[in-house]
């Protein structure tokens, strides 16, 4: 993930002033294709072999907001309840203390007239303070303690990447993020329709995810900091002695 991030950094600065990027996949890969160029961000697609998927890739950038602050607001289950309305129940399941891995247990509405869908994924986090990267990577598993619901339909295909790079540090406003995502949502409708809600339901949900990180950073609101403990130990909430918000 950090190696990609890399990589289309180097695109970016070869792109300044010459138009949109381009990616040059290599020959066993499929192209990737834009089909979003926003002021803030840009969003690419391409097939996934094999399947009637596509792989999404969204390039952006934030200068109003700390990369802690993004960075802690995405990892924060508590708050993302109250900040995305589309969540009817998002829990940790369970936690591993030697890496920090955590297996989250998501609900989330569906636009009418399909069922919700529920999603059980592990993620793992890495915040690697000597190359100045924050990695978030996540994947869809099966657990014992959450059974599949009739109520709901199963996602079992997802996986998902984030990386941000900080402009100068983890606690001054501005970086860059690169968001690698697929899943296969389970419909019967034809590909061209779920392509649109993804790809017009990825960058509502990173808008989303920016307008918590202030709201968070004007209102001082608590947020578990994921980054004071380092990478190797469980996140815990802060205690009132170390404090720090988001």
């Amino acid at each position: 993930s950090a190696q990609e991030m890399k990589h289309m950094e180097n695109l970016s600065n070869l792109a300044q002033g010459s138009g949109p990027m381009e990616f040059q996949p290599s020959e066993r890969e499929q192209p990737w294709e834009l089909i979003m160029d926003k002021k803030h961000f840009r969003l690419w697609r391409r097939p996934i072999q094999g399947s009637h998927l596509y792989q999404y890739r969204v390039f952006g950038s934030y200068t109003d907001v700390t990369p802690r602050q993004f960075f802690n607001v995405q990892l924060d289950t508590e708050y993302r309840k109250k900040w995305d309305s589309l969540v009817i129940k998002l829990d940790v399941i369970e936690r591993d203390v030697a890496t920090g891995s955590e297996v989250i247990h998501w609900v989330t509405h569906f636009p009418y007239p399909m069922y919700s869908r529920d999603y059980v994924y592990v993620r793992r986090y890495n915040v690697d303070k000597e190359n100045n990267l924050m990695v978030l990577v996540s994947r869809a598993v099966e657990h014992p303690s959450v059974p599949e619901d009739p109520e709901y339909v199963r996602v079992r295909t997802y996986e998902s990447q984030m990386v941000i790079r900080p402009h100068k540090t983890f606690d001054e406003n501005g970086f860059d993020y690169l968001l690698t995502y697929s899943d296969n949502p389970q419909t019967v409708f034809p590909r061209y329709c779920v392509s649109w809600m993804v790809s017009s339901g990825m960058p509502d949900f990173l808008e989303k995810l920016h307008s918590a990180a202030l709201k968070a950073k004007k209102m001082e609101l608590e947020v578990r900091d994921y980054l004071s403990k380092g990478s190797d130990t469980a996140p815990e909430p802060c205690g009132p002695a170390q404090l720090e918000y988001a």
